[in-house]
């Protein structure tokens, strides 16, 4: 029933961390014209959300270490020691197995940590949340754009149900919003959907119509995804870039105007006059 304090580790620079956790006193740096409360002092007798735990540096880990196993402190600068009564929940995205091997995570803070762990798959492992998830986006971007849209079709749903998500529930929400944003209609449609595909180990993303491995020229599938998915994905980027003549568009893939209009039925798009 105490507060709730959560803080992203990634968010604050290293030399800020500390004093952001624990406090610092008047006069512990310079700009400090009066003493503050850390984290842990607010969170007292409540929780403390540390996010991204991986990312935290040796030197406060230690730190961190301590308060877990004596719960007390001192603030930056400070003399007095103070005691809290705090749980500490803490979430990352790293391995923090692998860290330790590395030595980059201190092994008695891991153990500490680590009392009651729970293991969150990832999406393509639990693709029965998929639905909800898209509801509860799709409800939430509605609102806050002020777009009528209630719904996805059945097409679209199943083209996310399929996608291999490499970044997750943020990705799927990502994709929403463009969704929203793109949408003209009151339903979110397979035209609306822009996925973004193989990512790269830089950070960056490149169309699947068109990457190529060094080793190979032959275009293939990311991890996780299927090979009916990476046809599909094909056409609908043969489209975009045809701006969506579907002539063009079978020129572009190699195929005839039947060919392409049989797999478009398929995929669940309508074949509607060109204008």
């Amino acid at each position: 029933s105490g507060p709730f304090i959560k803080i992203n580790c990634t968010a604050i620079p290293e030399n800020l961390l500390e004093s952001e956790l624990f406090g610092y006193e008047k006069g512990a740096f310079t700009g400090a014209v009066s003493s503050k409360p850390g984290k842990f002092e607010l969170a007292d007798k409540g929780t403390i959300f540390l996010d991204e735990i991986g990312d935290v540096p040796g030197s406060i880990q230690a730190k961190l270490l301590r308060v877990l196993q004596d719960r007390e402190f001192e603030r930056l600068g400070g003399t007095k020691t103070l005691k809290v009564d705090v749980r500490v929940v803490a979430a990352t995205n790293q391995d923090l197995r692998a860290a330790l091997e590395q030595g980059s995570f201190r092994q008695d803070l891991y153990y500490r940590l680590n009392v009651v762990p729970i293991n969150i798959p990832p999406l393509r492992e639990r693709r029965e949340d998929i639905p909800y998830l898209l509801d509860h986006f799709i409800a939430r971007f509605a609102r806050e754009s002020g777009k009528p849209i209630r719904s996805i079709t059945p097409a679209a749903q199943r083209i996310l149900m399929e996608f291999h998500w490499p970044g997750n529930v943020r990705e799927l929400e990502n994709i929403i919003e463009r969704a929203v944003a793109l949408s003209t209609g009151d339903v979110i449609d397979v035209a609306d959907i822009r996925l973004d595909l193989s990512p790269t180990k830089s950070g960056g993303t490149s169309l699947a119509v068109s990457a190529m491995s060094a080793a190979s020229a032959v275009p293939f599938p990311p991890p996780g995804m299927t090979l009916e998915h990476f046809e599909d994905e094909m056409i609908r980027e043969a489209l975009r870039r045809a701006n969506g003549n579907k002539s063009q568009a079978a020129r572009l893939l190699g195929l005839s105007r039947n060919a392409l209009r049989y797999r478009l039925s398929k995929m669940g798009v309508s074949d509607e006059a060109e204008t």
